[in-house]
């Protein structure tokens, strides 16, 4: 089996491994599937879930797009006259209870062709981080170490490389490098060298991939019934604000997928359904709001 469509292979199952634990825990709400095509060529498969007793909106969407390289991707590439493949799994889940954090994670595979159809340049993508809103540190220590383990076995090196990586992507620029949430882990143009193959790059998305689940059932089942007020609903509508700039000024993907001609509707699934802007708001000293702007700080969560 070629690397893509072993990849090809291993997104659909994990949307569908994700999708039914998430389901299984949420107890009230199912997903919602769209099958798409892109004008261009390819498509894709958009899962929605929404007003469940856990989650109040998510999306798990893989797509398989291909054909001729728009052109502002081409000249970001230093290309022409390029065809491309660009497959992925891409996941936001927002929940209700703020104690509950939110979570995005994607996984991806890119193929750039000649004008003959060779291959000509193919790199992997992607990561996953975590966006609380009140949280325990070893809840936080608990979703780095998942990441850490599935990283490890392919070399002691990558996880704080891409944790690093993480850290310095997931901020809003604009807001004086404020972070987004307590990161994760983030990697993107992997490309097969003398010292990796791309199957040992496939290998290495994929354990990532399985360790997702990992990573966040367990703070879920641990934070989703915890009581909270209409205070903490505000908090988390505020925190939900700079994840909306964040993903429509920053993301990369978000920016791909409009330039490329995605689906708007899977593209934008990411935002939260419900979030608030307040003029020159501050957090009281002492806060558990306060202590979660000191955990936005980039820190060691891997002891």
């Amino acid at each position: 089996m070629s690397i893509k469509n072993d990849f090809i292979s291993f997104i659909h199952g994990l949307q569908d491994e994700i999708c039914a634990a998430l389901e299984k825990i949420d107890g009230k709400a199912s997903f919602r599937e769209d099958r798409w095509e892109r004008p261009g060529g390819g498509g894709g498969k958009s899962r929605v879930i929404a007003d469940g007793n856990v989650f109040e909106k998510g999306g798990v969407s893989t797509s398989i797009v291909h054909g001729v390289l728009p052109e502002a991707m081409a000249q970001q590439f230093g290309v022409n006259n390029s065809n491309f493949m660009a497959c992925g799994i891409s996941l936001v889940i927002h929940p209700v209870n703020p104690f509950v954090p939110t979570v995005h994670a994607n996984f991806r595979y890119f193929e750039l062709y000649d004008e003959a159809g060779a291959l000509k340049d193919s790199w992997f993508g992607g990561g996953a981080d975590l966006t609380p809103y009140y949280l325990e540190e070893k809840d936080g220590s608990h979703f780095h170490q998942t990441f850490k383990d599935a990283c490890d076995p392919f070399g002691i090196d990558l996880y704080p490389t891409y944790k690093k990586h993480c850290d310095e992507y997931f901020i809003n620029k604009h807001r004086n490098n404020e972070a987004r949430g307590i990161g994760g882990i983030f990697y993107d143009y992997l490309r097969p060298d003398e010292n990796r193959s791309a199957e040992q790059l496939s290998n290495f998305s994929q354990a990532n991939g399985k360790a997702f689940l990992q990573a966040y059932l367990p703070i879920v089942e641990k934070t989703k019934d915890l009581p909270y007020t209409d205070a903490h609903r505000s908090w988390q509508a505020y925190r939900r604000g700079r994840y909306v700039e964040f993903n429509l000024i920053h993301d990369r993907g978000t920016l791909f997928g409009l330039k490329t001609n995605g689906r708007t509707e899977s593209i934008l699934m990411s935002l939260p359904p419900v979030a608030r802007w307040e003029y020159d708001f501050h957090t009281v000293p002492g806060s558990p709001e306060a202590q979660l702007e000191e955990f936005l700080k980039p820190r060691q969560w891997v002891k």
